[in-house]
């Protein structure tokens, strides 16, 4: 870790207008610490690794972990997003998505064509927020930036973080039950009513127990680097669609055949069909609203261009869609033997431990595993990498993404998830309006990328305080175009909003504007950004090519990263292409490159 020298060290930030000091004066007694110097020295013991010469400031924007991943790191390949896709395709939340179309009259298979239609669009939505990762190499903290200013992209950063942290809780809540069953086909299915029970309120001591045992064993898979996270995806992609198609074939088996559900029709028609099949489309978009947002933390480690295309344009839609066809199969088949239809698939395992014989407690420990592998594959990748990658932008002197998914956790712990999840009604409409914001912010960035600036960034000025930095916009570093666009993308779903939480009744139309919510706040945010850009041009940061937001042009390019470090020190620059370093003379006054990297 690097540290300031001992001399006095004086740097003048002619960005920001102030002077940064340090003196090794010491008025307290020789030998003696003062109670602020141990606090100095604790929080010196917190700082992260860091780059040499780097003021907090600077670390704001820049730290090893929200810089370009330069080709070491880039280990993704094609074959890693697919079975990135696939084991994310096999958790629980997946085997219910069309338990609620299903349930209100729709027949099985209007459902999974509206959950291909659904993950379709969810894969053009990932993959083209993935492109800024694969060509620029960096993370959603940092690609924001270029939208919502240096420090206006802060607001988005936090609205991701603390939808991260809440569903880490509740998936761990979730996956609680896994461990239940694992632990019941071992000790015995009366196991809970043997353990005293010492808690109150909505979770008992076993299931305490639970989900503790499943919260700490995932720990360890925080601690991995997000480039090498990969290799768990892998497992997961092989073992969990093998529990899930063996759960498939044991349940018809037992049950004697498909059951019933996938033989009835449906029983909407007119109106009241299309806008349950619009809900079933809009179910698959708005359980993705998260991972569509942070695409960009994967898609920066791909080794190619096209790593992350075709591979997750394909897998999205094709996963998905067997995994809800599974669900579906396994539901229709539980109504035959238990007389009613059970569309968590842990109930269904929870019953086949009636018998309790040898096999049943071997098959539901092995099938839970593979769920509980499942859920963690999960939570990895859609909450503590997010999470910890947001983090880092957010407090970056004393957060990586490794502390950032460790704090994540701590937190989804710390909300006791399981009193959300047993109040699923409200808690699971409130969540869902959280994907109004989520789509607002994709809206913006999305609309910035591709309408404004036709896939141009300037890498440097993303990680620059200077004032004349590209992405600036104001003294206060916020591009208040975003803002305007974010607010009109949330306004026109709150009244139907309101209507969903059934505490007042609201217009029709508001209920159907609420119910295509995600495209609302997506579109409507995209377009009033690019008509504010259009009134308001924006000056820094466009190809000079540009001279209109409706000129044609494509200025979108794969970056060499390599020697980004010394880019940002002022000892390379790019090219006029802004594509290939070129070397300068060297600088050898750290307060001068500084200067280059920051202030100028």
């Amino acid at each position: 870790m690097a540290t300031k020298k001992s001399e006095d060290i004086e740097v003048v930030s002619e960005s920001f207008g102030e002077v940064e000091s340090s003196s090794n004066t010491n008025d307290s007694p020789k030998g003696e610490e003062t109670f602020f110097q141990k606090l100095d020295r604790w929080f010196k013991w917190l700082e992260v690794e860091r780059g040499e010469n780097l003021t907090t400031k600077e670390l704001f924007l820049y730290n090893e972990d929200l810089k370009p991943v330069e080709a070491e790191r880039r280990t993704w390949s094609w074959f890693n997003f697919v079975f990135f896709w696939i084991a994310d395709s096999f958790n629980i939340n997946t085997f219910q998505i069309a338990a609620t179309s299903v349930s209100n009259g729709l027949s099985w298979w209007v459902v999974w064509i509206s959950v291909w239609v659904g993950y379709g669009i969810v894969g053009v939505f990932v993959t083209q927020a993935s492109r800024v990762g694969t060509y620029y190499h960096i993370s959603f903290p940092v690609s924001c930036r270029a939208s919502f200013g240096i420090f206006g992209a802060l607001w988005p950063i936090f609205n991701r973080v603390v939808m991260a942290c809440v569903w880490y809780g509740v998936q761990s809540a979730i996956a609680a039950q896994t461990v239940n069953l694992m632990l019941r086909s071992i000790f015995g299915n009366d196991l809970e009513e043997r353990i005293p029970n010492k808690l109150s309120g909505n979770i008992t001591s076993f299931g305490m127990l639970c989900f503790f045992i499943f919260w700490f064993l995932s720990l360890p898979a925080i601690y991995m680097k997000p480039h090498k996270v990969r290799h768990l995806f892998t497992i997961k992609a092989y073992i969990c669609p093998a529990c899930g198609i063996a759960f498939l074939v044991w349940t018809i088996l037992k049950a004697g055949g498909i059951g019933p559900v996938v033989h009835q029709k449906s029983s909407l028609t007119g109106s009241a069909f299309g806008w349950e099949f619009i809900n079933s489309v809009m179910n698959c978009i708005a359980n993705f609203a998260t991972l569509i947002v942070n695409a960009p933390d994967f898609s920066r480690m791909a080794k190619t261009k096209n790593s992350a295309i075709w591979s997750q344009l394909i897998t999205i839609p094709l996963s998905f869609s067997v995994t809800c066809l599974i669900g579906v199969l396994i539901s229709s088949a539980s109504t035959v033997m238990y007389g009613e239809t059970f569309w968590n698939p842990l109930d269904v395992l929870s019953r086949f431990l009636d018998g309790y014989s040898r096999g049943d407690r071997a098959g539901v420990f092995l099938i839970s595993f593979g769920f509980a592998i499942a859920q963690l594959g999960t939570n990895i990748s859609a909450n503590s990498i997010s999470a910890g990658t947001d983090m880092t932008a957010i407090l970056p002197k004393y957060l990586n993404i490794r502390r950032g998914g460790f704090i994540c956790a701590c937190v989804g712990y710390a909300i006791c998830p399981w009193s959300l999840v047993s109040s699923s009604s409200m808690f699971t409409t409130y969540l869902s309006a959280y994907a109004v914001f989520l789509s607002s912010i994709s809206g913006v960035v999305f609309s910035d990328y591709y309408l404004v600036r036709r896939g141009f960034l300037h890498l440097p000025d993303l990680y620059s305080g200077k004032r004349s930095g590209a992405y600036a916009y104001s003294k206060i570093y916020c591009n208040y175009r975003a803002y305007i666009a974010y607010i009109c993308g949330i306004v026109p779903n709150i009244t139907g909003f309101v209507g969903a939480t059934k505490t007042h009744v609201v217009p029709l139309a508001a209920t159907r504007v609420y119910q295509l919510s995600y495209f609302v706040g997506f579109l409507a945010a995209a377009l009033v950004y690019f008509l504010c850009c259009w009134l308001f041009p924006i000056k820094s940061g466009i190809p000079e090519e540009i001279e209109s937001v409706f000129q044609k042009g494509w200025y979108e390019q794969y970056k060499n990263v390599e020697n980004f470090d010394e880019v940002m020190h002022g000892t390379a620059e790019y090219n006029d292409d802004n594509d290939v370093e070129i070397e300068t003379e060297d600088i050898d006054s750290s307060s001068e490159k500084k200067k280059r990297f920051f202030f100028i």
